[in-house]
């Protein structure tokens, strides 16, 4: 048991993991996408589930909005847990006019305004990326599937309210696709530990057009990336 998951043993969690940062989201998919689910985390209601996808055990933990809360829950999953797969499924607001609201991105690497890295002592910028072979996975997945993926940078941001109007004109410049609040953390977690990581977001706003999503359809319509998830998580 650690801190803040309160499973009992290593065999309690599937070495692969789904991320949602909404707990009712992980209760969503357990319910509606895992056979024989299993609530093995219920600490702060941060919500963790143990199934079977097609057979293959497979979990989906919560984790909170932000990079210190995803940094703590992925942390305790690899070093107490040995999870070797960490996949986040969130949302995420588009940057990019080739985007449309709902469409499903795979972050290929985080760009990030956070100082989460200093504690890696690294003399120089990191530049977080997702694990190549769950890239591979997932991209085969949506074609299997039908489901139209973009994928490239993305950037995790640690602010929600900025106060500079048009501050994200400048990294979709640069050719970054959309922004959340979580990814860069991931995969920092991820890399130093040796485990793969990678997220697959939906577009739930977009700052071109000012379209947004309800947070009932964040909650239980954004199923596509949940089915490239399970699919990647169990391939």
């Amino acid at each position: 048991m650690s801190t803040h998951i309160n499973a009992a043993s290593t065999g309690q969690i599937a070495e692969s993991v789904l991320l949602p940062g909404d707990p009712l989201r992980a209760r969503f998919i357990a319910e509606n996408f895992l056979e024989s689910a299993v609530c093995y985390n219920d600490i702060r209601g941060m919500l963790g589930f143990t199934g079977r996808y097609n057979g293959v055990p497979v979990s989906v933990q919560g984790t909170g909005m932000g990079m210190p809360s995803i940094g703590i829950y992925t942390w305790e999953l690899i070093t107490e847990y040995k999870v070797q797969n960490l996949i986040r499924i969130g949302t995420a607001g588009a940057f990019s006019e080739k985007l449309r609201i709902k469409d499903v991105v795979l972050g290929i690497s985080a760009s990030t305004d956070s100082n989460y890295a200093h504690t890696f002592r690294l003399n120089g910028t990191l530049a977080p990326t997702a694990s190549w072979e769950l890239i591979l996975k997932a991209k085969a997945a949506a074609d299997a599937l039908s489901i139209n993926v973009h994928a490239g940078n993305i950037l995790t941001g640690d602010v929600f309210y900025e106060l500079e109007d048009g501050w994200w004109k400048k990294w979709a410049a640069m050719g970054v696709l959309c922004v959340e609040m979580e990814t860069a953390a991931l995969y920092m977690n991820a890399a130093v530990n040796g485990v793969n990581a990678l997220s697959i977001l939906t577009m739930s706003n977009h700052f071109v057009t000012d379209e947004e999503t309800s947070p009932e359809e964040r909650e239980k319509t954004f199923t596509d990336m949940v089915k490239i998830a399970l699919r990647t998580a169990t391939a």
